[in-house]
């Protein structure tokens, strides 16, 4: 009969050890590893032996005897994983900022950007530890992006205006989104298009023939995504004034009529102001200068052109404008609202955060 062992001491756990192994053992994002070492210490905490916390955890007894030991002698610290042996870092926490300063302060000589081959060549690294620094930080030199501040001295009390219509819009109105898709081209490509075969993408001469432009107008219902549309062979206010004519026909006579548009002249010669003082439900809203992108219809005139225009090939204008009313009406058998997500307030914080990276770069 063997004899039994030296009696093993009792493992003691404070009140913040137990909290802190108690939350690592229900914290779903917590490896499964360490949830495993947190068990075996509260288990063996509780006075159970090894083998019964073996047992229980189907786990060997000299995985728990490991974990116990390491927490009594090094407390919560113990259960994480020790550094594993090989080969140091080579590169340093040094080299590391010394490529993110370069690549945020300065410029190459020859480039109006950095590359990751001539950051290597300037740093002495190699072009993949570039790639993984650059990746680990977000950097991308070759990728920029462009932006323009209005500088419309009521922009602060157009943008709460245009997006209070969108958040709350008034009872009994319908809220429209009015602008003017101007020059559009008829383009026959100069030589037959190529249809796409296996392997091989559609082509297409990169030159082509213009047959003509045609101007859309459109207004764009905010809570249903309906698009009210008319083609005129040219952009002034005679052709604004129909447009509006034709507005006034199709929305019910009950309802206002708010409109959101930009300051294009055409939209307030004294034809206009006349044409809405006769017509007193009409109500404008008009958007700050160079910000059409608060104009929801400018979204829908991008669905217009990346799945009808860009690619379209049209011998005349008519032909043109039998494809746009075509997919118009297309669109408005199963129209699509744009949801307008964002504050007023929130797109000021975000506009005040440009001023001040402005203000701080010095420009």
């Amino acid at each position: 009969m063997s004899r039994p062992g030296p009696k093993i001491p009792p493992l003691s756990v404070t009140d913040a050890q137990r909290a802190v192994l108690e939350g690592w053992v229900r914290r779903r994002t917590t490896a499964q590893a360490l949830a495993q070492r947190s068990r075996i210490v509260l288990e063996c905490a509780d006075g159970h032996s090894i083998m019964e916390v073996s047992r229980r955890l189907r786990i060997t007894p000299d995985t728990v005897r490991t974990w116990r030991r390491r927490f009594h002698e090094r407390g919560l610290d113990g259960l994480s994983d020790e550094p594993r042996p090989g080969v140091p870092r080579k590169i340093t926490d040094a080299y590391v900022e010394r490529v993110i300063v370069k690549t945020l302060e300065e410029k190459p000589k020859n480039a109006t950007h950095w590359s990751t081959r001539s950051m290597a060549a300037a740093t002495g690294m190699s072009q993949s530890a570039i790639s993984r620094i650059w990746r680990a930080f977000a950097l991308a030199p070759h990728r920029s992006q462009t932006f323009k501040l209005s500088t419309d001295p009521l922009f602060i009390d157009k943008v709460r205006d245009v997006v209070g219509l969108y958040l709350d819009p008034p009872e009994k109105a319908l809220v429209l989104c009015v602008d003017e898709k101007s020059q559009i081209q008829a383009l026959d490509r100069s030589q037959p298009v190529l249809p796409m075969v296996p392997g091989v993408p559609e082509r297409r001469s990169h030159d082509y023939v213009r047959a003509g432009t045609t101007t859309l107008f459109a207004a764009l219902e905010v809570a249903t995504g309906k698009v009210i549309g008319s083609l005129h062979r040219r952009h002034r206010a005679v052709e604004f004034k129909k447009f509006l004519t034709k507005l006034d026909k199709e929305v019910p006579a009950g309802l206002d009529v708010h409109l959101i548009l930009d300051n294009y002249v055409t939209h307030k010669t004294p034809a206009i102001k006349q044409w809405l003082l006769a017509h007193p439900r009409f109500h404008l809203h008009f958007t700050p200068t160079s910000a059409s992108w608060l104009n929801l219809v400018e979204r829908w005139f991008a669905e217009l052109t990346q799945k009808k225009l860009k690619r379209g090939v049209h011998r005349s204008v008519q032909a043109l404008e039998r494809d746009i009313r075509a997919w118009l009406a297309d669109w408005n058998e199963h129209p699509r609202p744009f949801v307008w997500t964002k504050t007023a307030d929130e797109i000021l914080y975000k506009v005040a955060a440009y001023c001040r990276r402005i203000s701080d770069s010095g420009h």
